[in-house]
């Protein structure tokens, strides 16, 4: 198990977002039997519980093809006890699909979504799509019964995800294209790295 990145979300106080990744579902399995029911856990989970209003907002994802997360950097975690925040904003969206990721919709994703977001400034894109395997671990409910598309943009910072936003290119040049593979508006999550998230601008 990797911890890929933790956030703080700009936009909600109350949001706090990780990634975790896995070598294949038979390793996220035997990576969290072994967390969840290990040492650590069983002695820091009362505290840790007590500050989460909701656990259950988990989708199960996996790279929308091969390669399409491999640019995201993973820099050298510092120490335990690291305060304030690291480098970058993470653009975190969420495309909700009328149906799992057609390759016509990633090869719309390759060549007009993802240089549209590295035109604007966006220094690494990455890409996942919903893993349609079971859930190996019931003990971690997951999201069932969604299709969706995520899209990682890492910024240098607010002002240039929002340099980015007010420029109107996703308006103009994604936006019509992609509108036909939507189920409905996309979900997004301006995101800040913590100070100990190895991934960061």
């Amino acid at each position: 198990m990797r911890v890929l990145g933790q956030f703080r979300d700009l936009d909600q106080p109350d949001l706090f977002v990780w990634l975790r990744g896995f070598a294949d579902m038979d390793a996220r399995r035997r990576a969290l039997e072994a967390f969840y029911g290990g040492p650590v856990w069983a002695a820091h989970r009362a505290a840790a519980n007590a500050t989460m209003i909701d656990s259950d907002n988990v989708l199960l994802l996996r790279p929308a093809w091969p390669g399409a997360a491999s640019t995201l950097p993973q820099h050298a975690r510092p120490a335990p006890g690291a305060t304030g925040t690291a480098a970058g904003v993470l653009d975190a969206t969420v495309f909700y699909l009328h149906e799992p990721a057609t390759p016509a919709l990633l090869d719309y994703c390759r060549h007009r979504m993802a240089p549209t977001l590295q035109r604007g400034g966006a220094r690494q894109v990455a890409w996942y799509s919903t893993e349609a395997s079971p859930n190996t671990f019931p003990r971690l409910p997951v999201r069932a019964g969604e299709h969706v598309l995520l899209g990682l943009a890492l910024f240098g910072d607010a002002a240039a995800l929002q340099s980015f936003a007010n420029s109107g290119a996703w308006a103009q040049d994604v936006a019509p294209g992609l509108a036909p593979w939507l189920a409905r508006a996309p979900e997004t999550h301006r995101l800040q790295p913590t100070a100990r998230s190895a991934l960061h601008a």
